[in-house]
């Protein structure tokens, strides 16, 4: 007897049955009409990037998570010799590709190589997956979705406005109560200046962005081990567990910051929270001063946005990053995004069950199959309501009748519709309400006004 193979999926992965697939089209469907709301198109960029595109973009941290491919073929024969010590250059010896990280990287490249067929600012966005090698647990996986926008090509700070407008118009649409975090990476380096740390300002970010996670004392603990000297780490403390208003951490930051870089800071979380306090937004919206993204590539407003109802990570998060295509050749290029992760998002919206019940994309009717001539004239009603815009279906096969109902009872099928022999001869249709159980005789046209009228 051949092996069987016990069937299996990478940890870190997940299979999606229909119910789950109709609830994420759900939310991909309603993030996608607030993107395009706000002027944004789409665009696609291939599951794998050369790896030397990746490499080096997302820190130490971020390359280790970077899934690689090897070269097909008899790779290690066409590595020519013993492979490079060094982890990075071995990699580029037998891997030439990686799967995308995230989808800001693979952008950047997509501007630099169509610049010349775009018009700036280019605003796009884009819903794909994304892959990295993480450890599996509960709200982080392997392979997961991200719904990015970004505006490129603008500085203006009405773009961060805009990004903000949208995480408001989403989660207000998905019924999700959030709070939107904000921070400036400027403000991050004038803080790591002013502690006489000026140089070890990634080191900082990389550090204070785990604070949630792993707390003050390992966070200050890190900060050593990189190290900061005793001083400089108990100069960070006020700013680590400042509390207060927004105001109060205001003041504090301009009487702690000189440097021109963390002024500008202070000067951007300003215009931009007198912008978010004149639209009177329903969202939330906090100064966080230690808010980091770890990410290398911001330089300005950095966001985040947490669910109030569910302990779980973030569920967006995002900034401004000003120097990103110049690693691509392409300098002078401002942009600003934000990235939606659909999966924690589903996770959220299944725990606090916010799914619509009746979800458009379900079967409305479902047309039970009596065979012979009774089949041809379901047909024919089935492709009128169709024809009407109904999600509508027929049982395939004329099976007993028990069987059919069962079926759209485990589909969630609110009617059922039956055509025999007295609707042929009557030029009708009974239609069956699954939760009442009432029935009643329609024509085709008042079926249809029954349909589309039942939400």
């Amino acid at each position: 007897m051949a092996n069987v193979t016990k069937p299996s999926i990478p940890k870190g992965t997940r299979d999606f049955t229909a119910e789950e697939m109709v609830n994420r089209n759900y939310i991909f469907d309603t993030i996608k009409a607030v993107f395009q709301r706000f002027g944004f198109l789409p665009i696609e960029t291939p599951a794998m990037e050369n790896l030397s595109c990746l490499l080096g973009k997302y820190g130490d941290e971020g390359d280790k998570l970077l899934f690689k491919i090897l070269n097909s073929g008899d790779f290690f024969a066409q590595a020519g010799g013993p492979l490079n010590s060094n982890a990075d250059k071995a990699s580029l010896q037998i891997c030439e590709k990686g799967l995308r990280y995230d989808l800001t990287v693979p952008f950047a490249r997509f501007v630099v190589q169509h610049q010349n067929e775009l018009t700036f600012p280019f605003k796009r966005y884009q819903i794909q997956p994304v892959w990295r090698a993480d450890r599996p647990q509960k709200g982080r996986y392997r392979e997961f979705y991200q719904c990015d926008v970004d505006v490129v090509g603008s500085d203006s700070l009405i773009n961060e406005v805009e990004l903000i407008q949208i995480v408001d118009e989403v989660y207000r649409r998905l019924n999700i109560n959030v709070t939107l975090k904000i921070n400036n990476r400027k403000v991050l380096a004038g803080i790591a200046e002013a502690i006489g740390a000026a140089d070890a300002v990634v080191d900082i970010t990389v550090a204070i962005d785990k604070l949630d996670k792993i707390g003050i004392d390992n966070v200050n603990a890190e900060l050593k081990d990189k190290g900061l000297s005793d001083s400089s780490i108990e100069a960070l403390q006020p700013i680590l567990k400042m509390q207060g208003s927004r105001e109060e951490k205001f003041n504090v930051l301009r009487q702690t910051l000189t440097s021109e870089t963390g002024k500008k800071g202070i000067e951007e979380l300003e215009t931009l929270f007198g912008y978010i306090d004149a639209l009177n937004l329903d969202l939330n919206v906090e100064l966080d001063l230690t808010l980091a993204r770890g990410l290398n590539y911001y330089t300005g407003a950095i966001f985040e946005v947490k669910a109030n109802d569910v302990v779980i990570g973030s569920i967006t998060g995002g900034g401004r990053y000003d120097n990103l295509t110049g690693i691509f050749g392409l300098d002078n290029m401002s942009g600003v995004g934000i990235s939606f992760g659909a999966d924690r998002i589903y996770d959220v919206m299944t725990q606090l069950d916010l799914f619509p019940k009746n979800n458009v994309a379900r079967t409305k009717a479902l047309f039970v199959n009596f065979g012979g001539d009774d089949e041809l004239y379901s047909l024919r009603a089935l492709a009128q309501l169709r024809k009407a815009g109904i999600n509508a279906e027929i049982f395939p096969d004329n099976a007993k009748m028990k069987k059919q109902m069962g079926y759209a009872d485990k589909k969630g099928i609110p009617f059922v519709i039956l055509c025999g022999e007295n609707e042929r001869t009557s030029n009708t249709l009974t239609v069956k309400n699954m939760a009442t159980g009432e029935q009643k005789s329609l024509s085709l046209d008042e079926a249809t006004a029954l349909l589309k009228e039942d939400k």
